[in-house]
């Protein structure tokens, strides 16, 4: 069917919205009756799965690639009004050490291991973000950035939910194996599991007061968000004028630092102020899971099998080796920090 009139595709944004809303409300009621599962997990598994099974009529894509993009961006804003300023400060300045290097040096040492197995830069910039700093929603922030296409983005996120999924058991098995207390265990994880989610639930496995501290250690890598897509975007304006962006619009420069992430300060800003009552901050908390749920269901629509199958072993290797790297490098700091 092709959308022509403003009325049609009025219609087409409006029913692919409808959908995307409609699986993340299915995602978030099975993460209420089960709350070890992240509602964001289960909304990129139900949208492929609905992907490989049924036919997604393709008139309604408009609104699919919406949820997918804009309420993924303005989700990402949203989520700066969860985190303070002060909570990052009171850590200590060797456990903001530990998270500066593990962002920074994780997304180089993802970088040059990618470049050396021959990946696009695109799909190293997604896997690094993606490993390093929040999971699925740096992979899309970083995608806001550069551009990537639709297979090494899926690719990335799947990547994601597997590894960052395996780290759950592990990182508590790997903090009792090195007789880490509480406090470092904690700090393991949040320095380096990939998914807010996924910090914690491998916090409750490891018990005691390590939740708390996981949690914060790694809010403060959310926080990193903002300096490396203002990063990326300084890359991407040199690669655009230099021709070597996939797609770009001749003279077209990408701004330095996105919207959504100038979002995403402000937010952090605000509710930094304390000038927020603890009812708005809990229903921005329910907004934000909600955006992000229905963009990670829009996401999963363009997973396939397929595809993933198509892209080779690479970026599997490369996502093993990001991993190892990342817990190498928190692991390293916390015992050098104690």
């Amino acid at each position: 069917m092709r959308v022509s009139s403003p009325r049609s595709r009025t219609a087409a944004l409006a029913a692919g919205i409808a959908l995307c809303a409609g699986g993340a409300g299915v995602a978030m009621a099975v993460g209420r009756l089960v709350p070890a599962l992240n509602p964001m997990l289960i909304a990129i598994v139900l949208g492929a799965s609905a992907a490989n099974s049924v036919a997604i009529p393709a008139w309604i894509r408009p609104g699919v690639e919406f949820s997918a993009k804009r309420l993924l961006r303005v989700g990402i804003a949203v989520l700066g009004l969860q985190l303070m300023f002060s909570d990052i400060v009171a850590l200590g300045w060797g456990v903001i050490a530990i998270v500066v290097a593990v962002v920074a040096l994780g997304i180089a040492g993802t970088m040059y291991m990618g470049r050396l197995l021959g990946l696009p830069w695109t799909q190293r910039v997604l896997i690094a973000c993606g490993f390093s700093i929040c999971g699925a929603a740096a992979v899309a922030a970083a995608d806001g950035v550069v551009k990537a296409k639709d297979e090494e983005t899926v690719t990335a996120i799947a990547l994601v939910v597997i590894f960052g999924s395996l780290m759950i058991p592990g990182i508590p098995l790997l903090a009792q194996s090195a007789g880490l207390d509480d406090r470092r265990s904690g700090m393991l994880a949040g320095g380096a599991i990939h998914e807010v989610a996924q910090v914690v639930a491998a916090g409750g496995v490891i018990g005691g007061g390590a939740l708390a501290v996981a949690t914060v250690v790694k809010l403060a890598r959310v926080l990193m968000l903002a300096p490396v897509m203002a990063y990326l975007g300084i890359v991407q304006r040199r690669r655009a004028r230099d021709g070597g962006v996939h797609g770009a619009a001749a003279g077209k420069q990408p701004p330095i630092v996105p919207l959504f992430v100038i979002g995403f300060l402000v937010s952090v800003a605000v509710r930094s102020s304390g000038l927020l009552p603890d009812f708005v901050i809990d229903q921005a908390a329910h907004l934000q899971t909600a955006l992000l749920t229905t963009a990670m269901f829009a996401l999963g629509l363009g997973v396939r099998i397929g595809l993933l199958r198509s892209v080779g072993p690479r970026p599997f290797v490369l996502a093993t080796a990001s991993t190892l790297w990342v817990v190498f490098i928190a692991f390293i700091g916390i015992l050098l920090v104690g």
